[in-house]
């Protein structure tokens, strides 16, 4: 590996996940193809901390990301039914190259270190293309703590089709304060209200691919914080 042996703190991202009976072998350890797979589902939920939906937002931005590297460094083995914690952040960027690295952890014993290099490329001609510079300062902002999502208070009129790309509209929607949280290509994330005469927040909806990460929660928390202050429900 590049890098010294990575500890838990040092990813600001973590998915949890269980060894199923399926990925042991018969040394009854989880068989080694299975670590790649943990940290490549881990890559799903970092689309989904950053607020940007994988599949839409590669398709926005005109490219692919294709691997080019995968490497694993093996320290210690997982068995049957431990919970894991897979830490994994991006590392560097070049033009056109992101490399991430990744820990997979049992408590905070370290059991194997991973790095993966992704290009980012034209999915017809495969020819490299630069990493688009929205994606390139969430991920590097993400990692150094900046927000990733801009907050939005507004009335129904403001952020009415924004709204309905998330849940269905209704007749308390006109009167009530929003609040509308928006990713780094200004696409809707999440949303929440607070009806006229009450101070309880609802309403609350998160585009189906990013569920899961605790947007709505956020939009919950940011109107609750709000002047005109609401309860959450």
């Amino acid at each position: 590996m590049a890098e010294t042996l990575p500890q838990r703190n040092n990813f600001r991202m973590h998915h949890p996940l269980r060894v199923r009976w399926a990925e042991v072998d018969l040394q009854k350890i989880v068989f080694n193809p299975h670590y790649l797979m943990y940290v490549d589902t881990a890559i799903a939920d970092y689309w989904r901390a950053i607020a940007l939906p994988y599949e839409e937002t590669l398709h926005a931005l005109g490219g692919e990301l294709f691997v080019k590297k995968s490497t694993l460094e093996f320290h210690a083995s997982a068995l049957y039914d431990d919970r894991l914690s897979v830490g994994l952040r991006c590392a560097r960027m070049g033009n056109s190259s992101v490399q991430f690295l990744s820990g997979i952890f049992r408590g905070d014993e370290l059991l194997v270190s991973a790095e993966l290099i992704y290009v980012f490329a034209d999915p017809v001609a495969k020819r490299a293309l630069p990493v688009p510079q929205a994606l390139r300062q969430t991920m590097l902002g993400f990692e150094q703590g900046a927000p990733v999502v801009s907050t939005t208070f507004a009335d129904w009129s403001e952020v009415a089709s924004a709204v309905k790309n998330l849940r269905a509209s209704d007749e308390h929607d006109a009167s009530a304060q929003h609040c509308l949280l928006r990713n780094a290509l200004g696409e809707p994330v999440a949303t929440a209200r607070r009806c006229a005469g009450s101070q309880t927040v609802d309403g609350v909806a998160v585009f189906a691919p990013l569920r899961g990460a605790g947007w709505g929660k956020a939009a919950v928390k940011a109107l609750v914080g709000h002047p005109g202050r609401a309860e959450a429900p």
